[in-house]
């Protein structure tokens, strides 16, 4: 397998960074461009052989961890891991997410709803517990949580994954409120589609007429795509923005005009 071309003295030279959902799509994509950019990175998923993957192509800057972002345990154990390999936590992305496929919001099931506010929104709440004694002690660090553009602009049939997404920009500035005495950053990126495994259930029938219909309504004209998260991750996470905390940033291709 072909292995990342590091940089020696990259952007993120010196950090280590932690990315749930990395075994594909946005996590994935911010795992390798970090790694690109000299950052040692930690790979989190539910799935491990995706997540060993990926790590896989970026060589021993890296390493895959199973772990439910919505058990405590999990959490605890996968950041107690991290500092085992690495010794120091400067970036933490809580990107993983689940959604509810798109359907009026009184047929959504209440276990479907129950995970979304698990994942969505608890799993931040325990990675915070878990990070932030860590980057106090460490003078400071960047958290990043992946919200979504739906938390500014809502799609219809969305209603909870919507409102979980608000939730989670909300909590966003609200950190970084608290946290910037402790000069830890809090930011999030309001991503619009990608084409990956989510989009599915976005659509209320996934057919060729709804995913063009999703995509023209994009100005741009197109969906996102891991690299465009990554990229903005990466400045998000970057000492470039280091007089940047409590922004929700948009990569949406203008959907939010």
């Amino acid at each position: 397998m072909h292995e990342i071309n590091k940089t020696r003295m990259g952007r993120l030279h010196g950090k280590t960074a932690i990315i749930t959902g990395a075994g594909s799509g946005f996590g994935a994509g911010i795992a390798k461009r970090f790694a690109e950019e000299g950052a040692d990175v930690v790979l989190v998923d539910i799935n491990l052989k995706r997540a060993s993957g990926v790590a896989g192509a970026i060589s021993d800057s890296a390493i895959a961890l199973q772990a439910d972002v919505s058990r405590k345990d999990d959490v605890d154990g996968l950041v107690a891991s991290a500092m085992e390999r690495f010794g120091r936590i400067d970036i933490m992305v809580n990107n993983a997410g689940f959604t509810h496929r798109n359907m009026p919001l009184t047929e959504v099931s209440e276990d479907n709803f129950d995970l979304i506010f698990a994942v969505n929104m608890k799993a931040l709440y325990y990675s915070t517990l878990a990070v932030v004694p860590i980057m106090k002690g460490q003078g400071g660090g960047a958290i990043i949580n992946t919200a979504s553009t739906t938390a500014l602009r809502p799609r219809e049939g969305l209603a909870w994954y919507n409102a979980s997404k608000g939730w989670v920009l909300s909590a966003t500035k609200s950190m970084a409120l608290e946290l910037a005495p402790e000069n830890i950053r809090v930011n999030c990126l309001c991503p619009v589609e990608g084409d990956t495994e989510m989009l599915k259930l976005f659509l209320a029938e996934d057919t060729p007429e709804r995913r063009m219909a999703l995509k023209e309504s994009i100005p741009l004209g197109r969906f996102s795509t891991p690299l465009d998260i990554a990229n903005a991750a990466l400045w998000l996470a970057s000492d470039e923005a280091s007089f940047v905390t409590g922004t929700a940033l948009e990569v949406d291709g203008g959907y939010g005009i």
